[in-house]
């Protein structure tokens, strides 16, 4: 057995592996028969004239379908709006991308070809013909012979942009006082509604509550919500109920009928960027938010007494009814959750209030 050696620098140890050649090029199917590279040629056309189509669809679905709407479909819920949406934005996406791969695998020039390496600093030659393969290709491409196929591509790239910027709309509407009066400054409490169990759902006796209890609860009509909806009321209407002895805390006379018995309602959402708080602290009667560390005094309003929060913890003024069970007299008297600069402040409890 021999081994052929060779000395650094030769043919031999630069190309140890013997160069395979290009294979003898096969005309495609495409490039032989006429009919079937017309064939190709509309396919491409059609798939890039159909993503305008869908783009306008996409608009249309966008104003026209209701957020709120539903498709059941394999035994599931699905958000129409979403669902067609997706469905035809991701079908414009896929055919341009389609498209593209078609033309390039049938009309486009089929021609083998092979190079050795070089570096990678160009010379002034090299972009010379860097420049004419370009524009060889270019020709290859077939767009000076299939004009349309530019001008679809063209359309189709420019209207697909359409989608993108119609759901800039969605970043939310101008928030206007109305709009803030309408949305994030109410909530679904309102007078006659029952308190209750955020888990259970039950209905909360002002009997079955005990002096250092609390209890996080929603409003009964909550559930009378779907989807996205009910996300959204629950985030503003969640709330805690404490009972506390009445002669060891502050009950404004603004507030004497907001109470049952030393029972009080106030917002679970912080004041400061929003976190669900249910820290609670029996002998002092503070609420502490576990995010920033905001502290809320409820045996004296829902005061801050310590932590970023700047504002005091909504109070749901509350009674009962015939039979016993805790409802609310209204809706939250300021708006609840994290501030934010447009509200009007001046109705918000501060020490001292009466």
């Amino acid at each position: 057995m021999s081994i052929e050696t060779s000395k650094p620098g030769t043919d031999v140890d630069r190309h140890p592996v013997p160069d395979p050649g290009l294979e003898e090029h096969v005309e495609r199917y495409t490039d032989v028969d006429q009919a079937a590279g017309d064939r190709a040629y509309r396919q491409v056309v059609m798939m890039l004239a159909a993503v305008p189509v869908l783009c306008i669809a996409f608009v249309v679905i966008y104003f026209a379908v209701p957020s709120d709407s539903f498709i059941d479909l394999f035994g599931m819920q699905w958000n129409a709006l979403n669902s067609l949406l997706g469905l035809t934005g991701g079908l414009a996406t896929l055919l341009i991308g389609l498209a593209c791969v078609h033309w390039a695998k049938t009309i486009m020039g089929d021609e083998e070809i092979a190079e050795d390496r070089h570096s990678a600093a160009s010379s002034t030659e090299d972009r010379e013909v860097f420049a004419r393969e370009f524009a060889k290709g270019a020709e290859q491409a077939g767009l000076g012979r299939r004009k349309l196929i530019g001008g679809a591509l063209g359309g189709a790239l420019g209207l697909i942009a359409v989608p993108a910027v119609v759901l800039f709309a969605d970043m939310g509407p101008w928030p206007t006082a109305a709009v803030r009066k309408e949305t994030i400054e109410r909530t679904i409490w309102a007078e006659g509604i029952k308190l209750v169990n955020d888990i259970t759902q039950r209905p909360l006796k002002a009997s079955d509550i005990e002096i250092g209890q609390l209890v996080n609860a929603q409003p009964a009509n909550l559930w009378d919500y779907h989807g996205t909806e009910f996300q959204v009321e629950k985030a503003k209407s969640s709330i805690i109920i404490v009972r506390m002895d009445p002669d060891r805390i502050k009950i404004p006379e603004s507030r004497q009928d907001w109470q049952v018995g030393g029972i009080l309602c106030y917002s679970k959402i912080c004041t400061h960027v929003g976190c669900p708080i249910s820290l609670w602290e029996q002998q002092t009667h503070h609420l502490l938010c576990p995010c920033h560390q905001s502290t809320f005094d409820l045996g004296n309003s829902g005061v801050v007494v310590f932590g970023p929060a700047a504002r005091a913890l909504p109070q749901l003024p509350i009674t009962v009814d015939a039979d016993g069970y805790l409802v609310a007299r209204s809706d939250f008297t300021v708006p609840v959750g994290p501030s934010f600069f447009e509200r009007d402040s001046q109705h918000d409890f501060k020490e001292g209030d009466r």
